[in-house]
């Protein structure tokens, strides 16, 4: 059987395009551009007129709404289920989502220690068949227009450790696209450009279960 997955990122308040159909839909944080819960609400309201059986979504560093409600993310979002260092299971396939990066521009979920993201990273599990996070892993879709490599290497680790079948990630938005590295597909899904408008398409990928 397969399972259509369509991933999106980095929206930025932006909700007014085409989503393919599919089973399972995934945002990969930054749904707000402020952080502010109207813009959260609005975000939800687009995830509500979306017909995907399945919605799952991690924050980024511009969801500030979400950092300060920690204490009950699943209470942020009445439309898809939001993961913060938590697991679910979709179409016969495993999913985990975290939303945490190096520091970056005080945005939030930022982790400026190595060591303190690495204990972010521990607790991805094995077995897992896709994984959700906000940054990319190193070297893999995270080159600036500079041309500097802004992934995470504890990041990198971790995924080399696990091998998920699918990585989604978004953050860097001049590094959109899509790559495969033994196993593993990566999907640097991010929709805006470096000025907030959307100029990429979302990502479909099909998984065999």
């Amino acid at each position: 059987m397969s399972v259509r997955i369509v991933v999106i990122s980095d929206t930025h308040g932006n909700h007014d395009f085409h989503v393919p159909e599919g089973d399972i839909l995934i945002h990969a944080g930054d749904f707000t551009r402020r952080g502010t819960m109207d813009e959260l609400r609005l975000f939800d309201a687009f995830l509500r007129r979306q017909p995907h059986p399945h919605k799952f979504v991690v924050s980024g560093n511009h969801d500030h709404c979400a950092q300060e409600n920690q204490g009950a993310p699943h209470a942020l979002l009445e439309n898809a289920v939001h993961l913060l260092d938590a697991s679910a299971v979709a179409c016969g396939l495993k999913i985990y989502g975290s939303p945490w990066q190096p520091w970056f521009m005080n945005g939030a979920f930022n982790l400026w220690k190595k060591t303190a993201l690495r204990e972010k990273w521990d607790l991805i599990p094995e077995g897992i068949d896709i994984l959700i996070t906000h940054t990319p892993p190193y070297d893999i879709l995270d080159r600036t227009q500079f041309g500097w490599r802004v992934g995470c290497d504890e990041l990198r680790a971790a995924v080399e450790r696990v091998a998920p079948r699918l990585h989604v990630f978004g953050h860097i938005h001049e590094a959109y696209g899509r790559m495969r590295k033994g196993t593993t597909e990566f999907v640097n899904a991010a929709l805006c450009n470096l000025r907030y408008r959307l100029v990429n398409a979302p990502v479909v990928v099909d998984l065999e279960v």
